[in-house]
């Protein structure tokens, strides 16, 4: 839907739309459609996320159609079973070097093992 076919309808019915979209999907993404995002657009999307803080809606401003195009394939790509799969791993992974890596996490293994040896309990 672009943004002007939007301020053009009424604000409830709208809403209404975006209500039963939310209730019907576990996941909702609503991509607005503009050549520029002015302050009207801008106070749109803000009542919105208003109307549904908390609620599972992720507003995303796009440009043009080819930017929406590759909005929903980067959408489609990250909340497929397989790369879900693949950015777990990479993020366990990183937390572990992290924490291996970490002077604060050292110094906590230190600590312990000084504590160890004092407390053989």
């Amino acid at each position: 839907m672009d943004t002007k076919e939007c301020l053009l309808s009424t604000e409830e019915i709208f809403l209404a739309k975006i209500e039963k979209f939310i209730n019907i999907h576990q996941n909702s993404f609503l991509v607005l459609s503009a050549a520029l995002h002015g302050p009207e657009e801008w106070k749109l999307m803000f009542r919105i996320q208003q109307r549904f803080l908390g609620c599972n809606l992720r507003i995303l401003p796009v440009h043009n159609t080819v930017n929406a195009i590759n909005l929903m394939c980067t959408i489609a790509k990250t909340t497929s079973k397989p790369y879900i799969d693949s950015i777990c791993y990479r993020m366990i992974t990183a937390k572990a070097y992290i924490i291996e890596q970490s002077p604060v996490w050292k110094t906590l293994q230190k600590i312990k093992l000084n504590s160890d040896s004092v407390n053989p309990n």
